[in-house]
């Protein structure tokens, strides 16, 4: 069975379906949009509602009668469906306009950089077909590899697998092999805040542009989830030595995990000790204390 076959199923003219197949070339945003895809459909689909010139053509042929078969990349010749959208209107915008909007400010924080002044922005909406499939379906990407849009009827990309769970959100890593990077905070899946909010102890941020660090405690509302928050928002913390420096650069894991019921003085005691140990204090560190 085809693609085009449940297109065909659907009522859907092959013709009129352009397939996507995202990985972008940015790291950061590489890794997280299938989080993205899972938890935070509007950034997705902002990603994918401006193109560059030769997309946005093809695009631009669509309105009103056309869909975009949404795909991410998974492994060299497969590609993982997050939905099908239909194009329903387009209109120019300016740069300045569309980096104004909330959901680019998100995709900006994980590296989208700007381009034209002036740019088609295309209304994708989403249909329903095969939602229960979202995560799940696996088709075969025809090569090249690197070809990363097709027009469907010219392609025959046959179904792979069908998987029991979605793939969109990846299995928590094990507490201490978690490393998080500050744009990566208010995004990680639902599953994994879970567990941090039940997680009570010591934290490490590493400042990859010199090699500094600092050691944290959490223990209060929400524990790590609460306390990793908050960074994400404010980039510092709160911490005085944070202030001057870029969050992008830091890393966020777990040096140690407590007992949650372990009180609040025990906690700093360790937080005290971890700091030591790491010779996190100033002058070389970055823990005022």
């Amino acid at each position: 069975m085809q693609l085009n076959d449940l297109l065909s199923r659907h009522g859907i003219d092959a013709r009129k379906v352009i397939s996507f197949r995202h990985r972008p070339k940015e790291p950061e945003l590489n890794r997280v949009l299938p989080w993205l895809a899972a938890e935070r459909p509007d950034v997705f689909n902002a990603y994918q509602q401006t193109q560059g010139e030769k997309v946005e053509r093809v695009l631009q042929a669509m309105v009103g009668s056309g869909y975009v078969a949404s795909f991410i990349r998974r492994g060299a010749s497969t590609a993982l469906f997050v939905g099908l959208y239909s194009v329903a209107s387009s209109r120019v915008i300016t740069r300045d306009a569309l980096e104004r909007r909330p959901a680019h400010r998100e995709l900006a924080r994980l590296g989208i950089k700007g381009g034209r002044s002036s740019l088609a922005w295309f209304e994708l909406k989403l249909v329903d077909f095969y939602p229960h499939w979202k995560g799940k379906l696996v088709v075969d990407w025809p090569p090249p590899e690197r070809s990363w849009w097709r027009r469907a009827h010219r392609n025959e990309m046959a179904i792979n697998a069908v998987l029991t769970e979605s793939e969109l959100s990846a299995a928590m890593p094990r507490w201490d092999e978690l490393v998080l990077t500050w744009q990566e905070l208010s995004l990680v899946p639902s599953s994994w805040k879970a567990a941090l909010a039940q997680w009570r102890g010591i934290y490490y941020i590493f400042d990859l542009s010199d090699g500094s660090g600092y050691v944290g405690s959490a223990y209060g509302n929400d524990n790590l989830l609460g306390r990793w928050l908050n960074y994400a928002q404010k980039g510092d913390g709160g911490n005085r030595l944070l202030r001057a420096r870029n969050p992008r650069s830091f890393r966020f894991s777990v040096l140690q995990r407590v007992s949650p019921d372990l009180d609040q003085q025990s906690v700093i005691q360790l937080e005290s000790s971890w700091k030591a140990r790491l010779h996190t204090r100033e002058p070389d560190g970055l823990n005022g204390n």
